[in-house]
């Protein structure tokens, strides 16, 4: 028999999946992994010019007054990282793909790099990145 989490007890994340196969220098991973982290805020300021706690749903209220937990996963390839960005979307899931400009890797090209999934709880977004190796 399973117990059901009450909703001030769930555990609440975000998780930033990163391209494994780019080979990036660290400080270019910690980087990107942080643009995809903020995306969810930053998108909220392009549209309104500001925002409050009020104009987040319940789920990034408690991630946010709980410590904003972050988990950092891989992925081999471009495909891979799509298809988690596919999944997550059709899930209802905040979602956020970063690509970088390629100024300073990847020879001048635009390159998708990373994802951010949530914050929600942390059931929903393990249903899809549960499998994942950590980074």
């Amino acid at each position: 028999m399973s117990e059901e989490i009450s909703p001030q007890d769930q555990p609440y994340k975000q998780v930033i999946v990163m391209r494994h196969d780019l080979k990036m220098r660290r400080g270019k991973q910690i980087a990107q992994g942080a643009h995809a982290s903020m995306a969810f805020l930053s998108s909220r300021l392009k549209k309104s010019g500001s925002v409050s706690l009020d104009d987040f749903d319940v789920a990034t209220q408690r991630w946010l007054a709980r410590g904003f937990a972050k988990i950092c996963c891989r992925v081999e390839s471009e495909h891979q990282l799509l298809a988690i960005h596919d999944q997550a979307s059709q899930q209802g899931l905040e979602v956020h793909l970063i690509t970088d400009s390629g100024k300073t890797e990847f020879h001048g090209v635009p390159t998708n790099t990373c994802l951010a999934i949530g914050p929600d709880e942390a059931a929903k977004i393990d249903a899809i990145t549960g499998d994942l190796q950590l980074l």
